[in-house]
């Protein structure tokens, strides 16, 4: 049977509403998995709703993982498919006490957030709320972030899998759900078992603008420089003392002003970007990640960083620096475009969905990153999110219903094609 010989009826604010309310923030901090305890409480919520909707095995792992299989309905030969978004929210914004509120019809302008009056939804920010006329827009209370960064993609695949179950005269191949925790921090698969997972391709469901898909993500690696400065006694240094925070401070000094920065590169462009800088007299460490959509462009951008370490070293010359560079993960386009299928079929439904499929870029990773080269291709489908990190998120509702149908849809053009 066709999707679209049925009428769509969604729960899928309701469930958003519920979940956002569940702190889930991951912490980069603590070495365990999942990095923080309370990322179970929402998993266990998801397992138990899956139970209740039929889906027998759904069930949370030891490391705040949930696993759970829909049946196939149909007789083909289809490849097993899942789709997967993340639990946490990002630790650079609280995610404590969340207080959803709708904004009905919303009739264009900027949204003045209650709880904070100083958070302000601009238009002129956010040009995508240009497109939300008569939508119903969900935001945070501007006391904390929303959670839509990647609640809304668990209230979306949540959503399809109800669809799913009501509707098993709707033909589809088996398809697995995987739900991680600790994306924000860079290791939401870290335990994630594909051997039990058993699919042959996955959408991660943690995408922006509604119709978009991303195949392509920045290759990234992490970069750490530490340095051995000279210590002595600062009554008699004179000559002598070469200060290890001065160095690494002179480090951060001497990059580009104009280029190779997050905040002036955009597109196809990479960048060098510290993100932290501790120590004392003696030893100093800077943290770097480096992201650029090639491995090419990695390398220029690491030599770049050596060359200039060499340049400042050259004023200390008692001084000793040393540069670890860490591979993270590379863009997934290597491997995506070796199944052309999985991003024409994520097209198609988008179509079926009534949107224009629009193909893009991730400034960023996701959990399908890793994934790809894992043995698991995975692009990124639109979730509506919007503002992420930020207690300016926001979604709309009807984004969030056309991800649902686009999940949907998807599941049966693997089937028709099979």
């Amino acid at each position: 049977m066709l999707v679209s010989s049925l009428k769509f009826t969604h729960g899928v604010t309701e469930r958003f509403l519920r979940y956002v309310v569940i702190d889930t923030q991951s912490d980069p901090a603590s070495p365990t998995c999942p990095s923080t305890e309370k990322q179970k409480n929402l998993g266990r919520l998801l397992a138990s709703e899956l139970q209740a909707m039929g889906v027998d095995d759904a069930h949370l792992d030891e490391f705040g993982y949930v696993y759970a299989t829909i049946p196939a309905t149909s007789d083909k030969k289809v490849p097993v498919i899942c789709f997967c978004s993340h639990m946490d929210t990002s630790p650079d914004c609280t995610g404590t006490n969340v207080k959803p509120q709708i904004v009905r019809n919303y009739r264009g302008g900027d949204i003045v957030l209650p709880g904070d009056p100083s958070q302000v939804i601009r238009l002129a920010d956010q040009p995508a709320l240009a497109d939300q006329i008569g939508n119903d827009i969900v935001t945070s209370d501007g006391t904390t972030l929303l959670g839509a960064d990647n609640k809304a993609g668990l209230a979306e695949i949540m959503d399809a899998a109800q669809f799913l179950m009501r509707h098993p005269e709707i033909k589809h191949g088996v398809i697995k759900i995987l739900f991680t925790p600790d994306e924000e921090i860079g290791r939401g698969v870290d335990k994630a078992d594909l051997k039990k997972l058993g699919a042959d391709f996955a959408y991660t469901i943690d995408g922006e603008t509604a119709g978009n898909i991303e195949d392509e993500t920045f290759s990234a690696d992490a970069a750490t420089i530490t340095i051995e400065g000279v210590s002595t006694h600062p009554g008699f240094a004179k000559g002598k003392m070469e200060h290890a925070i001065k160095i690494a401070a002179a480090i951060v000094d001497r990059l580009p002003k104009d280029t190779c920065s997050p905040e002036t590169t955009e597109g196809k462009q990479g960048f060098l970007h510290p993100i932290g800088i501790s120590g004392a007299l003696e030893q100093a460490t800077v943290g770097f990640i480096v992201r650029d959509f090639t491995d090419q462009g990695l390398k220029e951008k690491e030599l770049l960083l050596e060359h200039i370490v060499k340049s400042v070293m050259r004023d200390f010359p008692h001084s000793r620096y040393r540069l670890e560079i860490k591979p993270q993960y590379r863009n997934m386009k290597q491997v995506i475009d070796a199944h052309p299928e999985i991003i024409d079929y994520a097209m198609e439904a988008i179509r079926r969905a009534g949107l224009k499929p629009v193909k893009t870029s991730i400034r960023g990773g996701t959990d399908g990153s890793r994934l790809s080269f894992m043995g698991l291709p995975c692009p990124n489908i639109f979730a509506g999110e919007h503002a992420f990190h930020s207690r300016i998120e926001w979604v709309s509702v009807q984004d969030m219903e056309k991800a649902t149908q686009t999940i949907v849809h998807l599941a049966t053009i693997w089937e028709e094609r099979a």
